[in-house]
């Protein structure tokens, strides 16, 4: 392809991607018409052809495509090296990467993207989230009744735990997804699996993800068996077209502590437990001390086993991917990783507003 023709594609790829946005932002129903109908086929088309295969075909393209790029930037260099004979080799290969990047955009824009532009869970569901400021004593009184809430169901879960491992834990996940909810992409775009890297994954301060290109939802399932119900139910959350990391986790503790399954639910309390445990803490750690001292004996060597598996991985590469994902998340209009957290206030309002005498059945996933 010649220079001109190239420069023309980058022109005309930058128009499909300036397009595609507006809809999302500018067209009315657009978003809807997208969650309804378009990302579904493409997830449940994805998941015809990836989960044949048992292992991570995200993980295969995502090295290849380091080293594609690894390659690129030696050749560049020995071009600039040579830059009077090969000025035109580097031109082209540099319009060649612009080419391959803005098309893998593209392609991350309709097949996954679009859904950073639904509203809030917590809002599509109508939950009345407290409007107490973090500092209020109302905020205060408001995560202690939620950690005595975790604490009364760690303690009736605790004594009914058993070991689930991870493909147990898949295969009961999905058909929970299936009964207990309204995902559109049931057939066959629900499936997490092994990731190829667990080791490098563990560093980088990662327990599981989903692929936007693949569809494939990957979890380390070396984690510890109370962690994997909540954590592929939060990859399969993506996988439904859920795509801000809050939502993620308030559909999984849903899912999870709606279902009868014991070893599911308390699988949804103590994750939520550590996300509250830990502001609780912030703001009054003499009370979160004898809040948790009340722990069963079995949840406090869980907890302490979490904080071991932290302790080991956390390091200057932890950090380093923390950091590069919140950009991510900021430049699709997200908060940050600081979403994560709020599945607490969410979550409370959703235990305060639903009948706990029956189970929730069809969870409504937009």
């Amino acid at each position: 392809m010649s220079f001109s023709k190239k420069l023309l594609l980058i022109c005309l790829l930058l128009l499909l991607i300036w397009g595609t946005e507006f809809c999302f932002m500018q067209l009315n129903g657009f978003t809807d018409w997208y969650a309804a109908k378009m990302y579904p086929a493409i997830q449940n088309s994805k998941g015809f052809i990836t989960n044949i295969i048992p292992f991570s075909i995200g993980d295969i393209i995502y090295v290849l495509a380091g080293v594609g790029l690894l390659l690129t930037v030696i050749r560049w260099v020995y071009y600039i090296r040579r830059f009077g004979i090969h000025k035109e080799r580097l031109g082209h290969s540099i319009l060649n990467l612009i080419n391959i990047c803005l098309s893998a955009y593209l392609f991350f824009l309709i097949s996954w993207g679009g859904n950073y532009h639904k509203k809030p869970l917590a809002k599509t569901w109508g939950l009345a989230l407290s409007k107490t400021s973090a500092k209020s004593a109302a905020y205060h009184r408001e995560l202690k009744e939620m950690n005595l809430f975790l604490l009364s169901r760690l303690k009736t879960y605790a004594p009914l735990q058993k070991h689930l491992n991870g493909a147990e834990t898949n295969t009961q996940a999905i058909s929970y997804f299936r009964a207990y909810t309204q995902s559109r992409v049931k057939d066959n775009g629900l499936y997490i699996k092994p990731s190829l890297f667990t080791f490098i994954i563990r560093r980088m301060g990662v327990d599981g993800y989903y692929n936007p290109f693949t569809g494939e939802g990957q979890a380390n399932v070396n984690q510890p068996s109370f962690m994997l119900p909540f954590l592929m139910c939060h990859e399969m959350a993506h996988q439904c077209g859920i795509a801000a990391e809050g939502d993620a986790n308030l559909l999984a503790y849903t899912l999870c502590s709606s279902v009868n399954d014991p070893h599911f639910q308390y699988s949804a309390y103590i994750n939520l437990w550590m996300y509250a445990h830990r502001k609780l803490y912030y703001i009054d750690s003499g009370e979160a001390k004898k809040i948790s001292a009340m722990l069963p004996d079995l949840t406090r060597r869980q907890l302490d086993t979490m904080k071991q598996i932290y302790l080991k991985y956390q390091g200057a590469i932890s950090r380093y991917t923390t950091d590069v994902y919140d950009e991510y998340l900021r430049m699709h209009r997200q908060d940050g990783i600081t979403t994560y957290g709020n599945v607490v206030r969410e979550a409370w309002a959703l235990e305060q507003q639903r009948d706990k005498r029956r189970q929730v059945k069809n969870i409504y996933i937009p």
